[in-house]
């Protein structure tokens, strides 16, 4: 699979990099921002729109405050988070001005995508930005983030954005050349996997022990990322940004990193919106005679279906349907709240309407707003579904 054409076919290319690309002992690498920024031209004079999702304001901040200095705590990343995020985005001002590019700072939290509509209105601004001609430089908002501090939210934001923009590709450049087969920490002899032309659970597990750096997310987040853009349709290149020239190369055709291939089945923006940033409200849980007309035969969920309802919720709630075993099928929005579910369920659809004195669906979720996971292994649904 030629990396040249696939770059030549992404009209929108998401560029992702990790701070242990842009940061070391002593703080930012201007050498590396001004490279990175050279690349980013010369990708967008090939007509390519760009947008560029940027760690490393933490790591930014601390070796500013003090050289050396790792933050530990929740408070502390934040502080160092506040004092990194300014200095960060100059420095990318500072290197895209000789190229006649102007930047847009843009921070994001994971509860600003959680909400369809806040969703819809942060696309309309990168639209606008990007007919504009602007570079939106996107980052997690660190300093008010909680939860999302811990583990890998860039490499998560950077897949949402590929897929709520369209984009036809995913760049996360990191300190490694790619995924490996092994542990190059315990096997000098591991070697790069060129190509995945699918997650399986088997490359799941095995990423979950492949080491990251500096930051938050490691190998593990960038293969989830891989399978979340590629379930829109989009390919994932995870390549070594620490070397100089790596989107040039790619944009040549070099065989760099690893390449992931888009999922055979994928889904629109809104279906990828409910599977992967809904934030599920509660738990629908199934009999096996729902299992396969909801995950072979393409069907709605039925309150027949349904044996338990776990968790508060409203109609219009996003809401994971749990099989046997406590297999999660999948992610869909409930046409009914967590009350009436406890009334109807395992009722047939005719049934509705004498128990709860009105019947506004025949389904509980509706195909359309339901969104089936292909994985047949609980740990590796749990692994994506994990932030």
């Amino acid at each position: 699979m030629n990396r040249a054409e696939i770059i030549k076919d992404s009209a929108r290319v998401v560029v992702k990099v990790g701070s242990g690309v842009l940061t070391g002992p002593q703080g930012l690498d201007t050498h590396r921002v001004a490279d990175l920024a050279g690349q980013i031209s010369r990708l967008r004079a090939h007509g390519r729109q760009v947008v560029l999702v940027s760690s490393g304001a933490i790591a930014t901040g601390a070796a500013h405050l003090r050289p050396g200095f790792t933050p530990s705590s929740i408070p502390e990343k934040q502080a160092a988070a506040a004092m990194g995020q300014a200095r960060l985005v100059q420095a990318y001002e500072d290197a895209f001005a000789p190229h006649g590019i102007k930047v847009a700072q843009v921070l994001l939290t994971g509860g600003d995508l959680r909400r369809r509509k806040r969703y819809l209105n942060a696309r309309n601004t990168l639209i606008t930005l990007l007919s504009w001609g602007v570079l939106p430089i996107i980052n997690e908002n660190d300093t008010v983030a909680v939860a999302e501090i811990k583990l890998g939210d860039n490499d998560n934001l950077a897949a949402t954005l590929t897929n709520l923009l369209g984009g036809g590709l995913l760049i996360n450049l990191t300190n490694v050349d790619g995924i490996m087969d092994a542990d190059p920490r315990d096997n000098p002899q591991a070697r790069r996997i060129p190509l995945v032309e699918k997650i399986t659970p088997d490359l799941l597990k095995a990423a979950s022990s492949l080491p990251g750096a500096v930051g938050r997310g490691g190998i593990l987040s960038k293969v989830k990322a891989a399978y979340k853009a590629g379930r829109c349709g989009a390919y994932t290149i995870v390549a070594n940004g620490t070397k100089d020239g790596m989107l040039d190369q790619l944009t040549a055709g070099e065989d760099r990193g690893t390449l992931f291939l888009p999922h055979t089945e994928r889904l629109t923006r809104r279906k990828a919106w409910i599977a992967f940033d809904s934030d599920a409200a509660g738990e629908l849980v199934v009999d096996e005679g729902a299992v396969r007309p909801l995950c072979e035969g393409g069907k709605s969920l039925l309150a027949a279906g349904i044996r338990q309802v776990r968790g508060d919720f409203l109609g219009g709630a996003a809401v994971r349907v749990v099989g046997p075993g406590e297999v999660v099928l999948g992610v869909g929005l409930t046409n009914y709240s967590s009350e009436e579910l406890a009334i109807i369920k395992g009722l047939r659809s005719q049934e509705i309407e004498s128990r709860l004195g009105y019947k506004d669906y025949d389904e509980v979720i509706h195909r359309d707003n339901l969104v089936v996971f292909d994985l047949e292994d609980e740990e590796s649904v749990a692994c994506l579904l994990s932030s």
